[in-house]
């Protein structure tokens, strides 16, 4: 039975972890203690989970307590990411092993720190990449194996997310870039990690534009400058195009999201002391960018052209691979439920340079972020599957690759000049995916 200890009791981690680890794992796993500054996160917990009534609860300074007296095996980090690294660096000092939510830091000066810390410690970090595990995802990672399109020479992502889960960073801690490190690391590290592991390639260079062009206080859909508002209470929101895309006039309609767990039929639910998840899209203080276009080189010579908007009328992405011996094609549909018209299938198409093309129906599977979540549990709590033969598992050193791309990016934007990734991280890391 393997002891976990939770740093940051967020909507995340009680769904994600907590959850699961007493309804579904109980014979392998189960929580011991609680780590989190706001005593109502406990009552949260408590509520969705019953079983972890009992569970001991422990203050933002009672880390080393909370491990003397629980004695876990393993800690889980899930709360605000500016807060990952250190209680990371906190585990590994004691020897254990660390599961932490992505993005594993928010600076490249984190991430040393980080690994560092691994390389003194018998503990190991394991980053929760859950988008390496989604179906499609391992499907495109087992032909890049097979050498379907030959070696990798070129990828293009577009991603686009749609106005309801964009806008939810921005009334959000994520809005700031001290807690979050920007969206293109909070966000885009999924992304850059996903391809680190496709090409088995460690990135060397980045150059980026970007801007806040949806959000902040000029916004254009912002239908009057004022600070301060917050949407349940906000009298301007009959007016808002992001408010009432997914509201009447009589009552919101949200879909389920895990984003905003805390918001349940339209009203809020007060589950934190002194913060609300509803403040304002168009705030002034809002200090990160809602739009990004970047070029990525990797050691191997692949070149990665990436682009994202937090302001789109769907939710996914248009993913091209080309090799020297063909291309693979695919768009995906995150986000069907909220799709304003029909989803097509899931597909992805093998395009050889000489030869017919190949039309590829990935596998189903229910579960969160298309089929990955449970997934990425099993291995977690019940050990890597044993029929697969490739690695899938984030080290800490994958998870330090994401979060540099994504500083990359963004200081780019600011310096407007291309970034080595040896500038942030010191030029010393070399990692296999």
């Amino acid at each position: 039975m393997k002891r976990y200890a939770i740093c940051g009791v967020s909507n995340r981690a009680i769904k994600m972890y907590i959850e699961p680890m007493v309804n579904l794992y109980g014979d392998h796993c189960r929580p011991v203690g609680l780590l989190d500054p706001d005593p109502r996160r406990f009552e949260a917990c408590r509520a969705a989970c019953p079983q972890t009534r009992t569970t001991p609860v422990y203050g933002l300074e009672e880390f080393d307590l909370m491990v003397a007296e629980t004695k876990p095996d393993a800690i889980i980090v899930a709360g605000t990411d500016n807060t990952h690294a250190d209680y990371i660096v906190k585990a590994l000092s004691c020897g254990l092993e660390v599961i932490v939510e992505k993005p594993m830091a928010t600076t490249s000066a984190d991430c040393r720190r980080v690994m560092e810390a691994e390389r003194q410690s018998k503990g190991r970090v394991i980053v929760a990449f859950n988008y390496r595990y989604m179906p499609v995802h391992t499907c495109i990672k087992e032909l890049l194996i097979e050498e379907r399109i030959g070696r990798v020479t070129a990828i293009d992502l577009n991603w686009s997310i749609d106005t309801y889960h964009g806008a939810s960073y921005f009334k959000r801690w994520n809005r700031l870039r001290r807690m979050s490190g920007g969206l293109s690391v909070h966000k885009s590290s999924h992304h850059f990690d996903l391809v680190h592991w496709w090409l088995g390639q460690a990135p060397v260079e980045v150059f980026a534009y970007g801007a806040l062009h949806h959000y902040g206080p000029h916004g254009e859909l912002n239908p009057v400058v004022r600070e301060g508002r917050h949407c349940e209470t906000c009298d301007d929101k009959p007016h808002c195009a992001y408010y009432m895309r997914w509201s009447s006039r009589s009552e919101a309609s949200l879909p389920p999201d895990d984003h905003l767990g805390t918001l349940r039929e339209g009203r809020h639910v007060v589950n934190y002391s002194g913060y609300r998840p509803d403040a304002c899209i168009f705030d002034a203080e809002i200090d990160i960018e809602d739009t990004y276009s970047a070029i990525v080189q990797y050691e191997g010579g692949a070149l990665l052209s990436y682009s994202i908007s937090f302001s789109a009328p769907y939710e996914g992405y248009r993913l091209a691979i080309s090799g020297t011996k063909g291309r693979i094609e695919t768009t995906q549909y995150l986000a069907p439920a909220r799709l304003p018209y029909p989803a097509p299938a899931s597909t992805i198409d093998v395009i050889p340079l000489f030869g017919a093309k190949e039309t590829i129906y990935p596998l189903r599977r229910a579960g969160g972020h298309g089929g990955g979540d449970p997934l990425l549990l099993e291995d977690l709590f019940l050990g890597d599957d044993p029929a697969r033969n490739y690695e899938i598992a984030s080290d800490a050193r994958a998870g330090a690759y994401a979060v540099a791309t994504g500083e990359a990016v963004w200081r780019s934007v600011k310096e407007n000049r291309p970034m080595r990734l040896a500038e942030l991280l010191g030029g010393s890391e070399r990692s296999e995916p």
